[in-house]
């Protein structure tokens, strides 16, 4: 029989399966990973229990909640708890202190012939590791930027290092006027605990450096956490650099094609719908910089993009987007990363293509301390 554990860090670097028993609201509001919601109470049901503690005290909330989780409405829910140990004999149950809610799912399986551990401190304690995990890293591991235009590929750096922490990957956004998927955002908590994972497993394996893109502190809705962000203000840069051919075909290939696959995703079973959010999605982009293009330049590009979507969706054929691209590298982006990198450059330890940097990166990872 396995025991109870308060190996948080375990539990992280194994993504360890936990059925996390508190109400809807409460997953909503911040999760793991490896977490599936099969709550001890609805919301509703949450709800009534919480009046009733504060009015009665809290044996008449814990006889209420028997009350309310009764009958065949908990023969279904130990039936659903059950079928999740048995497709993960290797998980946990928590609840949010690992008090009252998970003992009581714990029991109840027990009931049904099922002996299952618990988290010991529940989902604050793993919290608080995850917190504190995040600002150890920042306070022991250098940290480096990699920077350059848009479009030199800096995400794919990112993503073939073990050293890495991917910003953009965990807030599900690029970071850009374009940045917007498909699906949302994540919540600013479970951003924040998929950062502190991904920084828990790149130490594990021996990292002495941590590698980031050079973001905002915003990426789309999510905030880069401020301990981080004052830290990545002083790191050194390492330069990407790449062909305009090259950054103009990667960025069709983000901005318009995954986007049209992940846009179809959406909507599988309706095309129409499907083109037009994507649409939407393009139109509505090159809007929201308007009036940093300035009047005559935004008509301009919106006119060449209306063509190119006409096009797309007649033949299939992409090429045409390629002229808004380029005239939105020109024109945008170019100039504002030449006026950032100008107040950077001293912060700037390298520079070089795709592959000179990723072997810098990892020649680093092991050798800083």
């Amino acid at each position: 029989m396995r025991a109870d554990t308060q190996d948080y860090r375990q539990l992280f670097l194994n993504d360890v399966p936990l059925l996390d028993a508190r109400a809807p609201v409460e997953f909503a509001k911040g999760a793991f990973p490896s977490a599936v919601n099969m709550p001890l109470m609805l919301d509703s049901e949450r709800e009534q229990v919480g009046i009733c503690y504060k009015q009665r005290g809290q044996q008449a909330a814990i006889d209420l909640g028997h009350t309310l989780v009764n009958g065949e409405i908990k023969a279904q829910r130990v039936a659903a708890w059950k079928a999740f140990t048995e497709a993960h004999p290797e998980g946990y149950i928590y609840c949010f202190r690992g008090g009252l809610r998970s003992q009581l799912v714990q029991e109840w399986l027990a009931e049904a012939g099922v002996h299952y551990p618990r988290v010991t401190g529940g989902y604050k304690a793993l919290r608080r590791f995850l917190i504190d995990t995040l600002d150890d890293a920042i306070r022991e591991c250098p940290l480096k930027l990699v920077a350059g235009l848009t479009g030199t590929g800096k995400t794919e750096v990112i993503t073939a290092l073990d050293c890495s922490l991917d910003l953009e990957g965990h807030a599900h956004h690029r970071g850009s006027s374009f940045g917007r998927r498909a699906n949302p955002q994540p919540g600013q908590i479970d951003f924040e605990n998929r950062l502190a994972i991904e920084v828990l497993k790149a130490r594990a394996k021996g990292s002495q450096c941590l590698v980031l893109e050079d973001e905002g502190r915003m990426v789309g809705s999510c905030t880069v956490p401020v301990e981080l962000f004052r830290a990545m203000q002083e790191a050194p840069l390492i330069w990407l650099e790449d062909s305009f051919e090259n950054r103009v075909d990667r960025i069709l290939q983000d901005y318009v094609t995954d986007m049209r696959a992940e846009y179809a995703q959406l909507y599988p079973d309706q095309p129409e719908a499907a083109f037009a959010a994507f649409s939407e999605y393009l139109l509505g982009s090159l809007l929201r910089i308007r009036k940093r293009l300035g009047g005559d330049r935004y008509q301009s590009l919106d006119s060449i993009m209306r063509q190119a979507l006409e096009i797309q969706q007649r033949s299939g054929e992409v090429h045409a987007h390629r002229d808004w691209i380029a005239g939105l590298l020109t024109h945008y982006y170019d100039p504002m990363y030449a006026y950032q990198r100008a107040g950077k450059e001293e912060r700037v330890v390298f520079s070089g293509d795709k592959q000179a940097v990723i072997e810098y990166l990892a020649e680093q990872s092991i050798t800083e301390g």
